[in-house]
């Protein structure tokens, strides 16, 4: 018989995958080691030797370099922040003298229109002159329809401006503008026009002008207060950016010692940092990497010894607990041997056997995951699987011959393909089994694998052993269990005498799955 496969195979790829990974981290924590060594130790050879060809370079410490930093961000945080409130405030006051201006001459306007249409000019005066009488109006003036004063007071705009406002804007709606009384304005006005209107007839217009010079001195103040907060929280900021970067730049010296520390294979060293911030993060990934590091030497020595991939996980999530040892446990076993393998081999070269074996313990490795199981061993031709061990499942005994089935159908569709590439057709009898049986650690302590053991698996080996080509055989106790009887199809096959067991077996030919809608009216019923 030819042993191709070690128990490790279904893990190799993963574990070789695992250990480049590792491996790129230690390289880079190495690098990482370098580098910072260089920046940051200038006692280092490697310093001086690149000092000596910059003897005028300036080093700038890193906490300085971050002290900068933080003050450059919050004095322009400060300004943005000025900025921004004063550029609102401007709106708000510009809004505010809108708003007032618009209403106040609106009113003025309802109040003269009935003394525009009965040519009261004494009554216009007065309510000119009443407006005025408000410190904020600093002047008035009544309008006829095509621009004639008819009663003004105070500072307003010229007459041409306002025959031209009156022929281009205004007509029958309100408006405002800003203009100035001398060629180099001293002061700023703002002008709010409404239309005198009674009925649907336009019979003038009424202009007010207020001063802009409140809403600038306002502005200005604002500004100098924002100016002089600024100053003051950017000495503050000075003060406190120096402090907190000699904080934030001493875990950067603690990474650099660590990165030394690993990179001379101390993979037990780990970063105290207790801190909810970034640095903290940072502190927590290294020590996750130098944990993968530490990890990776372990399973060089665990994967010589631990051979199936799903114990090689379990084993990798408790390497300290990897010593000779079992526990009883209940479980299922299934041995899947190719019948006439010494027959098939001697009429093949050993390389198209290996392919062989290859591609059809591919397939039953494969089916077993799907099913929760995986592989024990492969024993030559034959292919061991255990179910409920070491994840334990309450549905093992099921697993294990729906996994029996599902390898039957398989190779039957394999071999079709190779009856068409007219090679030999491969065919398996499959003996299946569950009880309580022995799992853990077996072997020695230098050498030793993850199995099972005990009577169960004997007879399910002898199982195997007895059946024909392509045919499942399970055990009487086994079928007749509930999850078994109300969902596999079976035919009672015949007694036998298996050596080590005192008396006779009856045994049962699996012929498959019964049908979904079947299987559900029979557990329903026995609930």
């Amino acid at each position: 018989m030819l042993s191709l496969y070690s128990p490790s195979d279904t893990l190799l790829h993963g574990m070789i995958y695992y250990f480049n990974r590792t491996s790129h981290i230690f390289i880079q924590a190495k690098h990482l080691s370098l580098n910072m060594s260089v920046k940051i130790d200038n006692t280092t050879p490697e310093a001086a030797q690149s000092s000596s060809g910059n003897k005028f370079k300036i080093r700038i410490p890193i906490s300085v370099k971050l002290a900068l930093a933080i003050t450059l961000l919050i004095v322009s945080g400060m300004a943005t922040l000025g900025f921004i409130i004063l550029e609102n405030q401007k709106i708000v006051l510009t809004q505010q003298a809108n708003d007032m201006g618009s209403t106040i001459a609106h009113q003025f306007a309802n109040s003269a229109a009935e003394m525009v249409l009965s040519d009261d000019s004494l009554g216009l005066q007065t309510l000119t002159s009443n407006l005025l009488d408000s410190q904020q109006v600093k002047g008035a003036i009544i309008a006829s329809e095509k621009g004639a004063p008819l009663a003004s007071k105070g500072t307003y705009p010229a007459l041409p401006i306002i025959k031209q406002r009156i022929n281009t804007s205004l007509k029958s709606k309100s408006s405002s503008f800003e203009w100035s009384s001398t060629p180099t304005p001293d002061e700023i006005y703002l002008a709010y026009s409404s239309p005198i209107k009674f009925k649907q007839l336009t019979a003038g217009y009424v202009f007010i002008t207020l001063s802009k010079q409140n809403m600038i001195r306002s502005l200005n103040n604002l500004r100098f207060v924002i100016i002089m907060i600024t100053a003051f929280m950017s000495l503050i900021a000075i003060f406190l950016a120096f402090v907190m970067s000699k904080h934030l730049s001493q875990p950067i010296y603690n990474l650099v010692d660590a990165s030394k520390a690993i990179d001379d294979g101390n993979y037990k060293f780990r970063l105290n940092e207790r801190r909810n911030d970034e640095i903290g993060e940072l502190a927590h990934a290294f020590n996750h990497m130098a944990h993968g590091l530490f990890q990776k030497s372990q399973v060089e020595d665990a994967f010589s010894r631990y051979v199936s991939s799903n114990v090689a996980q379990k084993v990798l999530q408790n390497l300290d607990e990897v010593e000779l040892g079992g526990i009883h446990v209940t479980a299922s076993v299934l041995f899947a041997d190719i019948v006439g393998f010494t027959s098939i081999s001697e009429k093949m070269p050993p390389d198209e056997i290996a392919n062989l074996l290859n591609e059809y313990f591919t397939q039953i490795s494969n089916i077993a995951q799907s099913h929760n199981g995986h592989i024990d061993k492969f024993m030559g031709d034959c292919a061991m699987a255990v179910f409920g061990v070491p994840e334990v499942t309450s549905d093992h005994s099921y697993n294990a011959v729906s996994c029996a089935i599902s390898i039957q159908e398989k190779v039957k569709q394999l071999n079709q393909q190779r009856l068409k590439q007219k090679k030999i057709p491969v065919h398996f009898r499959i003996g299946v089994n569950t009880g309580v049986m022995v799992a853990g650690n077996l072997g020695s302590n230098d050498r030793m694998e993850y199995t099972v053991i005990g009577d169960p698996v004997n007879l399910a080996s002898r199982l195997a052993g007895i059946a024909k080509s392509d045919q499942i055989i399970v055990l009487e106790e086994f079928y007749k269990q509930d999850s078994i009887k109300q969902r596999i199809e079976a035919t009672q096959h015949k007694v036998i005498r298996v050596r080590g067991i005192k008396d006779e077996v009856s045994t049962w030919l699996v012929q498959g799955i019964k049908n979904t809608a079947h299987a559900n009216t029979d557990v329903e019923n026995t609930l």
